[in-house]
C-alpha cells in the first residue's frame, strides 16, 4: 500500500497537476538520450514567443535547453548551445540563426530570454540581461500544432529522436514562455526577478511537467551570502 501510495504522488507531481516550483531547480545529472523534462501547455498556436529560463552547466560541447516541437516541424522552436563557447543557435518553423559573441562561463548561473515574431520574422536573445542584435529566421507562419516542449533533449523528430551527445548536464529554473514578445523592461524584470508576468504558456510558479528519466527536482543552491539572519 505504501508503494502504491508514494507512486500515486509521484504522477501527481509530474503528471499536469500544477506545480509552484519557486525555489526549485530541475537538476540533469547525466549524460543519457531519455532523460528529460515534458513541459505541458493545451494551447497550440503561437504567434509569437517569448522563452525565459535559467541555467548552470560545465559542459563546452553542443546541448539544448529549450526544444519545442510540433507535427509538422521539429525544430518549431529551439535555443541549442552549439560547441562553441559564444554561439546560440534559435530555430523558429525549422529556419535557424546563430546568434554570436555570447559568453558562458562554466558553472556559473546565467538567464536567456528568446523572442521571436512570426510576422516579422525577427528574433533576439537576451543572455544574463544583454541584448543581442535582432536577426531574422522565418517569418509568415505562426507555431501551429500540438506542442511537445523538452527541457534537457534536442528532438530531431516529433517527441524523439534524442541523441545523448546533445543532451543537457547540470540545472535548469525559473522557466516560462508567453505567447507573444514581451518588452525590453519586462524582460529585465524577469532577469532581476522583481514584479514580472509569469509565463501565460508556462509557468514556473504553476508548472505542468511531466519527468521522464533520471531527473531531479531539488531545492535551488543558494549561496550563504544571500541569506539573512534573523535574531
Amino acid at each position: 500500500m505504501d508503494k502504491f501510495l508514494l507512486l500515486m504522488v509521484t504522477l501527481a507531481m509530474c503528471y499536469g497537476v500544477p506545480q509552484d516550483l519557486t525555489g526549485k531547480v530541475f537538476t540533469f545529472p547525466k549524460e543519457s538520450n531519455t532523460a528529460r523534462v515534458k513541459l505541458l501547455t493545451s494551447m497550440n498556436k503561437f504567434n509569437s514567443v517569448t522563452a525565459c529560463l535559467r541555467f548552470i552547466t560545465d559542459l563546452t560541447r553542443n546541448y539544448g535547453l529549450f526544444s519545442l516541437s510540433t507535427p509538422a516541424h521539429s525544430n518549431d522552436f529551439v535555443l541549442f548551445k552549439i560547441n562553441s563557447a559564444s554561439v546560440i543557435r534559435m530555430h523558429a518553423r525549422d529556419g535557424g540563426t546563430d546568434f554570436l559573441g555570447l559568453s558562458f562561463p562554466v558553472n556559473t548561473w546565467h538567464s536567456m530570454c528568446a523572442t521571436w515574431a512570426s510576422d516579422t520574422g525577427v528574433a533576439q536573445l537576451w543572455v544574463d540581461g544583454k541584448p543581442t542584435i535582432r536577426r531574422f529566421i522565418h517569418s509568415g507562419q505562426p507555431i501551429t500544432g500540438a506542442p511537445i516542449t523538452i527541457l534537457g533533449q534536442e528532438q530531431d523528430s516529433y517527441g524523439g529522436a534524442f541523441d545523448a551527445q546533445q543532451s543537457f548536464i547540470g540545472m535548469i529554473s525559473d522557466v516560462h514562455m508567453w505567447d507573444h514578445v514581451l518588452s525590453p523592461c519586462e524582460i529585465q524584470r524577469y532577469v532581476s526577478d522583481q514584479n514580472f508576468t509569469p509565463g501565460n504558456v508556462f509557468n514556473w510558479r504553476a508548472l505542468e511537467f511531466e519527468i521522464i528519466g533520471q531527473v531531479l527536482v531539488e531545492n535551488k543552491q543558494d549561496s550563504c551570502s544571500k541569506r539573512t539572519t534573523q535574531n
